[in-house]
Protein backbone atom coordinates (compact mmCIF):
# COMPACT_ATOMS: atom_id res chain seq x y z
CA UNK A 1 0.00 0.00 0.00
CA UNK A 2 2.84 2.37 0.86
CA UNK A 3 4.54 1.61 -2.46
CA UNK A 4 1.32 2.32 -4.34
CA UNK A 5 0.84 5.66 -2.57
CA UNK A 6 4.46 6.55 -3.25
CA UNK A 7 4.06 5.78 -6.95
CA UNK A 8 0.85 7.78 -7.21
CA UNK A 9 2.48 10.73 -5.43
CA UNK A 10 5.41 10.54 -7.85
CA UNK A 11 3.04 10.48 -10.84
CA UNK A 12 1.10 13.48 -9.55
CA UNK A 13 4.34 15.39 -8.98
CA UNK A 14 5.46 14.53 -12.51
CA UNK A 15 2.18 15.84 -13.96
CA UNK A 16 2.44 19.11 -12.05
CA UNK A 17 6.01 19.58 -13.29
CA UNK A 18 4.82 18.90 -16.83
CA UNK A 19 2.00 21.42 -16.44
CA UNK A 20 4.48 24.09 -15.32
CA UNK A 21 6.87 23.31 -18.17
CA UNK A 22 4.13 23.13 -20.81
CA UNK A 23 2.10 26.37 -20.85
CA UNK A 24 -0.57 24.88 -23.12
CA UNK A 25 -2.25 23.22 -20.14
CA UNK A 26 -2.41 26.53 -18.30
CA UNK A 27 -3.77 28.22 -21.43
CA UNK A 28 -6.51 25.60 -21.73
CA UNK A 29 -7.37 25.76 -18.02
CA UNK A 30 -7.31 29.53 -17.45
CA UNK A 31 -7.02 31.65 -20.60
CA UNK A 32 -9.45 29.73 -22.83
CA UNK A 33 -12.37 29.75 -20.34
CA UNK A 34 -11.87 33.47 -19.70
CA UNK A 35 -11.97 34.29 -23.41
CA UNK A 36 -14.97 32.06 -24.07
CA UNK A 37 -16.87 33.39 -21.07
CA UNK A 38 -16.35 36.96 -22.27
CA UNK A 39 -17.55 36.00 -25.75
CA UNK A 40 -20.65 34.23 -24.42
CA UNK A 41 -21.36 36.87 -21.79
CA UNK A 42 -21.04 39.90 -24.05
CA UNK A 43 -21.61 38.46 -27.51
CA UNK A 44 -24.54 36.04 -27.09
CA UNK A 45 -27.93 37.38 -26.13
CA UNK A 46 -31.50 36.31 -26.73
CA UNK A 47 -32.82 39.75 -25.80
CA UNK A 48 -33.87 41.64 -28.93
CA UNK A 49 -33.31 45.34 -28.27
CA UNK A 50 -32.83 48.31 -30.57
CA UNK A 51 -34.30 46.44 -33.55
CA UNK A 52 -34.08 48.63 -36.65
CA UNK A 53 -37.51 49.34 -38.11
CA UNK A 54 -39.06 51.94 -40.36
CA UNK A 55 -42.19 53.86 -39.53
CA UNK A 56 -44.28 55.26 -42.39
CA UNK A 57 -46.17 58.22 -40.93
CA UNK A 58 -48.76 58.94 -43.62
CA UNK A 59 -51.18 60.73 -41.25
CA UNK A 60 -50.52 64.36 -40.30
CA UNK A 61 -52.78 64.30 -37.25
CA UNK A 62 -51.71 64.84 -33.64
CA UNK A 63 -52.74 61.32 -32.59
CA UNK A 64 -50.60 59.73 -35.28
CA UNK A 65 -47.63 61.87 -34.27
CA UNK A 66 -48.11 60.83 -30.63
CA UNK A 67 -48.12 57.13 -31.56
CA UNK A 68 -45.02 57.61 -33.70
CA UNK A 69 -43.30 59.24 -30.73
CA UNK A 70 -44.17 56.20 -28.60
CA UNK A 71 -42.48 53.92 -31.10
CA UNK A 72 -39.51 56.26 -31.17
CA UNK A 73 -39.24 56.19 -27.36
CA UNK A 74 -39.38 52.40 -27.10
CA UNK A 75 -36.07 50.84 -25.98
CA UNK A 76 -36.78 47.86 -28.22
CA UNK A 77 -36.79 49.77 -31.49
CA UNK A 78 -34.37 51.92 -33.45
CA UNK A 79 -36.94 53.79 -35.52
CA UNK A 80 -36.51 55.65 -38.78
CA UNK A 81 -39.59 57.79 -39.53
CA UNK A 82 -40.46 58.76 -43.08
CA UNK A 83 -43.56 60.04 -44.82
CA UNK A 84 -42.79 57.92 -47.86
CA UNK A 85 -43.24 54.19 -47.31
CA UNK A 86 -41.33 53.30 -50.48
CA UNK A 87 -37.92 54.27 -49.10
CA UNK A 88 -38.63 52.28 -45.96
CA UNK A 89 -39.55 49.28 -48.11
CA UNK A 90 -36.14 49.54 -49.76
CA UNK A 91 -34.49 49.37 -46.32
CA UNK A 92 -36.50 46.26 -45.50
CA UNK A 93 -35.63 44.57 -48.79
CA UNK A 94 -31.94 45.42 -48.40
CA UNK A 95 -31.81 44.07 -44.85
CA UNK A 96 -31.09 47.48 -43.34
CA UNK A 97 -34.22 47.17 -41.20
CA UNK A 98 -36.19 44.22 -39.83
CA UNK A 99 -39.68 45.62 -40.02
CA UNK A 100 -41.92 48.48 -40.99
CA UNK A 101 -44.91 50.03 -39.25
CA UNK A 102 -47.42 51.91 -41.40
CA UNK A 103 -49.72 54.51 -39.82
CA UNK A 104 -52.21 55.12 -42.63
CA UNK A 105 -53.45 58.57 -43.64
CA UNK A 106 -56.94 57.89 -42.23
CA UNK A 107 -55.65 56.88 -38.78
CA UNK A 108 -56.71 60.01 -36.86
CA UNK A 109 -60.01 60.37 -38.68
CA UNK A 110 -61.00 56.78 -37.97
CA UNK A 111 -59.88 57.10 -34.36
CA UNK A 112 -62.24 60.04 -33.72
CA UNK A 113 -65.28 58.50 -35.35
CA UNK A 114 -67.98 57.34 -32.94
CA UNK A 115 -68.28 53.96 -34.59
CA UNK A 116 -67.06 50.51 -33.77
CA UNK A 117 -64.44 50.65 -36.52
CA UNK A 118 -60.89 50.79 -35.17
CA UNK A 119 -57.94 52.23 -37.05
CA UNK A 120 -55.60 49.61 -38.42
CA UNK A 121 -51.84 49.80 -38.04
CA UNK A 122 -49.93 47.67 -40.48
CA UNK A 123 -46.79 45.90 -39.26
CA UNK A 124 -44.55 44.36 -41.91
CA UNK A 125 -41.67 42.14 -40.78
CA UNK A 126 -38.75 40.32 -42.38
CA UNK A 127 -39.75 36.64 -42.25
CA UNK A 128 -36.20 35.47 -43.02
CA UNK A 129 -35.41 36.20 -39.36
CA UNK A 130 -38.25 34.32 -37.69
CA UNK A 131 -37.51 35.18 -34.07
CA UNK A 132 -36.86 38.83 -34.84
CA UNK A 133 -40.08 39.00 -36.86
CA UNK A 134 -42.01 37.71 -33.85
CA UNK A 135 -40.27 40.26 -31.63
CA UNK A 136 -41.24 43.11 -33.97
CA UNK A 137 -44.87 41.96 -34.00
CA UNK A 138 -45.11 41.53 -30.24
CA UNK A 139 -43.19 44.69 -29.35
CA UNK A 140 -45.33 46.73 -31.76
CA UNK A 141 -48.46 45.36 -30.15
CA UNK A 142 -47.07 46.33 -26.76
CA UNK A 143 -46.30 49.89 -27.88
CA UNK A 144 -49.79 50.36 -29.35
CA UNK A 145 -51.51 48.90 -26.28
CA UNK A 146 -49.54 51.11 -23.90
CA UNK A 147 -50.19 54.20 -26.01
CA UNK A 148 -53.93 53.40 -26.22
CA UNK A 149 -54.20 52.89 -22.45
CA UNK A 150 -52.46 56.19 -21.67
CA UNK A 151 -54.66 58.02 -24.20
CA UNK A 152 -57.86 56.62 -22.69
CA UNK A 153 -56.79 57.59 -19.18
CA UNK A 154 -56.00 61.14 -20.27
CA UNK A 155 -59.42 61.44 -21.87
CA UNK A 156 -61.16 59.98 -18.84
CA UNK A 157 -62.45 56.97 -20.70
CA UNK A 158 -63.09 53.87 -18.66
CA UNK A 159 -61.60 50.65 -19.89
CA UNK A 160 -63.87 47.83 -20.94
CA UNK A 161 -64.85 45.35 -18.26
CA UNK A 162 -63.36 41.89 -18.59
CA UNK A 163 -60.60 39.63 -17.37
CA UNK A 164 -57.14 41.11 -16.98
CA UNK A 165 -53.84 39.33 -17.10
CA UNK A 166 -51.67 39.45 -14.03
CA UNK A 167 -48.41 38.01 -15.34
CA UNK A 168 -45.77 36.68 -13.00
CA UNK A 169 -42.40 35.33 -14.04
CA UNK A 170 -40.48 33.03 -11.74
CA UNK A 171 -36.69 32.70 -11.37
CA UNK A 172 -35.80 35.38 -13.96
CA UNK A 173 -38.34 38.19 -13.45
CA UNK A 174 -36.54 40.66 -15.73
CA UNK A 175 -36.33 38.03 -18.50
CA UNK A 176 -32.63 38.81 -18.89
CA UNK A 177 -31.29 36.14 -21.21
CA UNK A 178 -27.78 36.71 -19.82
CA UNK A 179 -28.88 35.32 -16.46
CA UNK A 180 -29.68 31.97 -18.09
CA UNK A 181 -27.09 32.07 -20.87
CA UNK A 182 -24.02 32.66 -18.73
CA UNK A 183 -24.53 29.60 -16.47
CA UNK A 184 -25.12 27.52 -19.58
CA UNK A 185 -22.04 29.05 -21.19
CA UNK A 186 -19.96 28.00 -18.18
CA UNK A 187 -21.15 24.42 -18.72
CA UNK A 188 -20.16 24.51 -22.40
CA UNK A 189 -16.78 26.01 -21.55
CA UNK A 190 -16.08 23.37 -18.92
CA UNK A 191 -17.11 20.64 -21.35
CA UNK A 192 -14.43 21.88 -23.74
CA UNK A 193 -11.82 22.46 -21.04
CA UNK A 194 -12.34 19.18 -19.22
CA UNK A 195 -12.12 17.11 -22.38
CA UNK A 196 -9.17 18.95 -23.92
CA UNK A 197 -7.08 19.00 -20.74
CA UNK A 198 -6.56 15.26 -20.68
CA UNK A 199 -7.12 14.46 -24.36
CA UNK A 200 -4.25 16.62 -25.62
CA UNK A 201 -1.79 16.14 -22.78
CA UNK A 202 -2.01 12.35 -22.60
CA UNK A 203 -2.06 11.88 -26.38
CA UNK A 204 1.15 13.93 -26.56
CA UNK A 205 2.77 11.46 -24.18
CA UNK A 206 1.65 8.62 -26.42
CA UNK A 207 3.24 10.41 -29.39
CA UNK A 208 6.53 10.99 -27.60
CA UNK A 209 6.71 7.47 -26.24
CA UNK A 210 6.86 8.52 -22.59
CA UNK A 211 3.62 6.70 -21.83
CA UNK A 212 5.07 3.37 -22.97
CA UNK A 213 8.17 4.01 -20.91
CA UNK A 214 6.00 4.70 -17.88
CA UNK A 215 4.04 1.52 -18.44
CA UNK A 216 7.28 -0.46 -18.43
CA UNK A 217 7.61 0.41 -14.74
CA UNK A 218 5.68 -1.38 -11.97
CA UNK A 219 3.02 1.34 -12.14
CA UNK A 220 -0.49 -0.10 -12.48
CA UNK A 221 -3.24 1.12 -14.79
CA UNK A 222 -5.33 2.51 -11.92
CA UNK A 223 -2.30 4.39 -10.59
CA UNK A 224 -1.66 5.93 -14.00
CA UNK A 225 -5.28 7.06 -14.28
CA UNK A 226 -5.25 8.57 -10.79
CA UNK A 227 -1.89 10.25 -11.40
CA UNK A 228 -3.15 11.78 -14.62
CA UNK A 229 -6.52 12.73 -13.22
CA UNK A 230 -5.71 14.64 -10.03
CA UNK A 231 -3.55 17.51 -11.43
CA UNK A 232 -5.96 18.30 -14.27
CA UNK A 233 -8.92 17.85 -11.98
CA UNK A 234 -7.50 20.58 -9.74
CA UNK A 235 -6.90 22.83 -12.76
CA UNK A 236 -10.47 22.24 -13.90
CA UNK A 237 -11.88 23.08 -10.47
CA UNK A 238 -9.92 26.33 -10.38
CA UNK A 239 -11.21 27.16 -13.86
CA UNK A 240 -14.79 26.40 -12.80
CA UNK A 241 -14.61 28.54 -9.66
CA UNK A 242 -12.95 31.33 -11.65
CA UNK A 243 -15.71 31.24 -14.28
CA UNK A 244 -18.42 31.39 -11.61
CA UNK A 245 -16.65 34.32 -9.96
CA UNK A 246 -16.52 36.21 -13.26
CA UNK A 247 -20.21 35.47 -13.88
CA UNK A 248 -21.26 36.79 -10.48
CA UNK A 249 -19.04 39.85 -10.14
CA UNK A 250 -18.53 40.95 -13.75
CA UNK A 251 -21.80 39.94 -15.44
CA UNK A 252 -23.86 40.45 -12.26
CA UNK A 253 -25.63 37.11 -12.67
CA UNK A 254 -27.35 36.26 -9.36
CA UNK A 255 -26.17 33.09 -7.63
CA UNK A 256 -28.78 31.65 -5.26
CA UNK A 257 -27.20 28.27 -4.60
CA UNK A 258 -24.60 27.15 -2.08
CA UNK A 259 -20.89 26.53 -2.50
CA UNK A 260 -21.42 22.91 -1.42
CA UNK A 261 -23.87 22.22 -4.23
CA UNK A 262 -21.60 23.97 -6.73
CA UNK A 263 -18.58 21.93 -5.66
CA UNK A 264 -20.46 18.63 -5.80
CA UNK A 265 -21.79 19.41 -9.26
CA UNK A 266 -18.39 20.56 -10.49
CA UNK A 267 -16.60 17.50 -9.11
CA UNK A 268 -19.06 15.08 -10.70
CA UNK A 269 -18.94 16.81 -14.07
CA UNK A 270 -15.16 17.19 -14.21
CA UNK A 271 -14.71 13.51 -13.43
CA UNK A 272 -16.92 12.67 -16.41
CA UNK A 273 -15.28 15.22 -18.73
CA UNK A 274 -11.72 14.23 -17.77
CA UNK A 275 -12.67 10.58 -18.12
CA UNK A 276 -13.91 11.30 -21.62
CA UNK A 277 -10.63 13.05 -22.45
CA UNK A 278 -8.58 10.15 -21.11
CA UNK A 279 -10.57 7.70 -23.20
CA UNK A 280 -10.12 9.82 -26.33
CA UNK A 281 -6.36 10.10 -25.82
CA UNK A 282 -6.06 6.38 -25.15
CA UNK A 283 -7.87 5.47 -28.36
CA UNK A 284 -6.42 8.20 -30.59
CA UNK A 285 -2.80 8.43 -29.34
CA UNK A 286 -2.34 11.44 -31.62
CA UNK A 287 -2.73 15.09 -30.62
CA UNK A 288 -4.38 16.25 -33.83
CA UNK A 289 -6.86 13.38 -33.90
CA UNK A 290 -7.48 13.73 -30.16
CA UNK A 291 -8.22 17.45 -30.54
CA UNK A 292 -10.67 16.83 -33.39
CA UNK A 293 -12.44 14.02 -31.56
CA UNK A 294 -12.58 16.10 -28.36
CA UNK A 295 -14.27 18.97 -30.18
CA UNK A 296 -16.73 16.70 -32.00
CA UNK A 297 -17.66 14.61 -28.96
CA UNK A 298 -17.21 17.35 -26.35
CA UNK A 299 -18.13 20.76 -27.72
CA UNK A 300 -20.75 20.01 -30.37
CA UNK A 301 -22.97 17.72 -28.27
CA UNK A 302 -22.59 20.08 -25.31
CA UNK A 303 -23.62 23.07 -27.40
CA UNK A 304 -26.44 21.47 -29.37
CA UNK A 305 -27.83 18.74 -27.11
CA UNK A 306 -27.43 20.06 -23.58
CA UNK A 307 -30.44 22.37 -23.49
CA UNK A 308 -28.16 25.41 -23.49
CA UNK A 309 -29.69 26.88 -26.65
CA UNK A 310 -32.29 24.40 -27.86
CA UNK A 311 -35.04 23.06 -25.60
CA UNK A 312 -34.57 19.32 -25.11
CA UNK A 313 -38.30 18.73 -24.68
CA UNK A 314 -38.91 19.96 -28.24
CA UNK A 315 -36.43 17.51 -29.77
CA UNK A 316 -37.51 14.21 -31.38
CA UNK A 317 -37.54 11.19 -29.09
CA UNK A 318 -34.34 9.59 -30.49
CA UNK A 319 -32.42 12.84 -29.97
CA UNK A 320 -33.87 13.29 -26.48
CA UNK A 321 -32.68 9.78 -25.66
CA UNK A 322 -29.21 10.59 -26.99
CA UNK A 323 -28.95 13.65 -24.74
CA UNK A 324 -29.05 11.39 -21.68
CA UNK A 325 -25.42 10.37 -22.27
CA UNK A 326 -24.22 13.96 -22.73
CA UNK A 327 -22.59 15.08 -19.43
CA UNK A 328 -23.08 18.77 -20.27
CA UNK A 329 -26.87 18.29 -20.19
CA UNK A 330 -26.76 17.67 -16.45
CA UNK A 331 -24.27 20.44 -15.77
CA UNK A 332 -26.35 23.00 -17.67
CA UNK A 333 -29.44 22.07 -15.66
CA UNK A 334 -27.61 22.15 -12.33
CA UNK A 335 -25.81 25.43 -12.97
CA UNK A 336 -28.94 27.21 -14.15
CA UNK A 337 -30.76 25.88 -11.08
CA UNK A 338 -28.00 27.03 -8.73
CA UNK A 339 -27.75 30.48 -10.29
CA UNK A 340 -31.44 31.26 -10.76
CA UNK A 341 -33.27 29.15 -8.17
CA UNK A 342 -31.02 27.75 -5.44
CA UNK A 343 -30.31 24.36 -3.88
CA UNK A 344 -33.14 22.26 -5.27
CA UNK A 345 -31.62 18.95 -4.19
CA UNK A 346 -34.35 16.77 -5.69
CA UNK A 347 -33.17 18.10 -9.04
CA UNK A 348 -29.45 18.45 -8.33
CA UNK A 349 -28.75 15.06 -6.74
CA UNK A 350 -30.06 12.83 -9.56
CA UNK A 351 -27.98 14.79 -12.06
CA UNK A 352 -24.87 14.49 -9.87
CA UNK A 353 -25.37 10.74 -9.52
CA UNK A 354 -25.80 10.34 -13.28
CA UNK A 355 -22.58 12.28 -13.88
CA UNK A 356 -20.72 10.04 -11.43
CA UNK A 357 -22.13 6.98 -13.18
CA UNK A 358 -20.98 8.29 -16.57
CA UNK A 359 -17.54 9.03 -15.10
CA UNK A 360 -17.29 5.50 -13.70
CA UNK A 361 -18.21 3.98 -17.07
CA UNK A 362 -15.66 6.14 -18.91
CA UNK A 363 -12.85 5.31 -16.48
CA UNK A 364 -13.69 1.61 -16.67
CA UNK A 365 -13.55 1.65 -20.47
CA UNK A 366 -10.30 3.64 -20.37
CA UNK A 367 -8.67 1.13 -18.04
CA UNK A 368 -9.71 -1.77 -20.26
CA UNK A 369 -8.57 -0.04 -23.43
CA UNK A 370 -5.24 0.96 -21.90
CA UNK A 371 -4.58 -2.55 -20.64
CA UNK A 372 -5.35 -4.03 -24.06
CA UNK A 373 -3.05 -1.62 -25.89
CA UNK A 374 -0.11 -2.46 -23.61
CA UNK A 375 -0.23 -6.24 -23.93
Amino acid sequence: MKDRLRRIRALITKEFVQVVRDPSSLLIAFVLPTILLFLFGFGVSLDAKRIRIGLALEDNGEEAASLAASFKASPYFDVRINRDARSLEEDLLAGRSRGMVVIADNFSATLHKNVSEQPMIQVITDGSETNTANYVQNYSQGVVSTWSTIRNLKQGKSELNGPRLAPRIWFNPELESRDSLVPGAIAIIMAIIGTLLTALVVSREWERGTMEAMMATPVGIAEVIIGKLIPYFLLGMIAMLGSVTVAVFLFKVPFHGSLTALLLTSIAFLLAALGQGLLISTVAKNQFVAAQVAMVTGFLPAFLLSGFIFEIASMPLPIRTLTRIIPARYLVTNLQTLFLVGDVWRLLLPNILILLLLAGILFFITARKTAKRLR
